[in-house]
């Protein structure tokens, strides 16, 4: 988690941060998403994490954001199994 995030932050602007482009190419190489994300749900993806409000993911708004990917992968296997 922390590889993959430093792996991507800082090819623009700051080191401890993403920026938009940065987050698309992460969720685009490193997770199943990438591909499937239209730009507007890049956009509303960015919207909803940047909670500061500064255009830009810390690893705090990174890491909140894989919890919550990971508890809906979870609850969509629960369901499956149900």
């Amino acid at each position: 988690m922390v590889t993959t995030f430093h792996k991507y932050s800082g090819r623009e602007g700051s080191k401890l941060t993403l920026s938009r482009k940065e987050l698309k190419e992460l969720i685009k190489q490193e997770l199943s998403l990438g591909e499937k994300m239209k730009e507007s749900s890049i956009d509303n993806l960015m919207k909803s994490l940047d909670k500061n409000s500064d255009r830009e993911i810390d690893f705090k708004e990174y890491s909140v954001f894989l919890t919550t990917l990971c508890m809906a992968y979870n609850d969509f296997f629960l369901e499956d199994n149900e």
